[in-house]
C-alpha cells in the first residue's frame, strides 16, 4: 500500500470517474452527472479547488481544501481510492454534524484499511492548517466511520439528533498535536 494525498487533478480523472460511478451506485454524489464530467473535468477540477479562497463562496461557508487519496496498485498504477476534506474552522452547523474532517472511500476499496489511513492523513493536514483539536462526526449507524474515528484517538463527546434526521449524529474530538 502506496498512499498519498494530491489535490484534485486531471491527471486521475478517468480513475475518479471510475470511483464516482461505484459512489453514484450506492446513493452518494448523486448531484453529479458522470457524463457531463467526463466533457468538463477540468471546470470540475477547478471548482473543487476554488474552496481555497473565501471569496469564491458564500458568507456562511468555510474555507475547506479537498484531497483525493491515491494508492498504487501492484502493476504500479495510481488508483483514486477516495476523497477528504479538511474545513479551516468551523461554523455553527460544522459544530453540530460535518466537523473539520470529512472523508470518503470508494465502496469497492473500503474494509481494507484506507478509512484509517485517510483520516490520519487529513488529521496531518489539519495540523498544518493550525488545527490542534479536530472535530469529527459520523451517523450512529455508520460503524465502519465510528471505528476509524476511535481508531485515531477520537474521544467521544455525544450524540445529537439532527433536524429533519431520525438518526444520531456521533460527535468525536481527536487531539492532534
Amino acid at each position: 500500500m502506496i498512499l498519498f494525498l494530491t489535490d484534485p487533478t486531471v491527471r486521475y480523472k478517468e480513475s475518479f470517474l471510475e470511483g464516482l460511478r461505484e459512489f453514484q451506485t450506492e446513493g452518494s454524489f448523486l448531484q453529479e452527472d458522470v457524463r457531463q464530467l467526463s466533457t468538463q473535468f477540468d471546470e470540475y477540477v477547478r471548482r473543487l479547488t476554488a474552496h481555497y479562497q473565501r471569496s469564491s463562496f458564500p458568507p456562511d461557508y468555510v474555507p475547506a481544501t479537498r484531497y483525493w487519496l491515491i494508492d498504487v496498485d501492484g502493476q504500479g498504477q495510481e488508483v483514486y481510492v477516495g476523497n477528504l476534506t479538511v474545513r479551516h474552522e468551523l461554523n455553527a452547523l460544522l459544530l453540530k454534524v460535518g466537523g473539520h474532517i470529512g472523508y470518503q472511500i470508494r465502496p469497492t476499496w473500503r474494509c481494507k484499511g484506507y478509512g484509517k489511513q485517510i483520516l490520519h492523513l487529513g488529521l496531518q493536514k489539519a495540523l498544518e492548517l493550525g488545527i490542534s483539536r479536530a472535530l469529527v462526526t459520523c451517523a450512529e449507524t455508520n460503524i465502519a466511520s465510528k471505528k476509524v474515528i476511535e481508531y485515531n484517538g477520537g474521544q467521544f463527546e455525544n450524540a445529537i439528533f439532527i433536524e429533519g434526521s431520525s438518526i444520531k449524529t456521533l460527535r468525536y474530538w481527536i487531539d492532534i498535536a
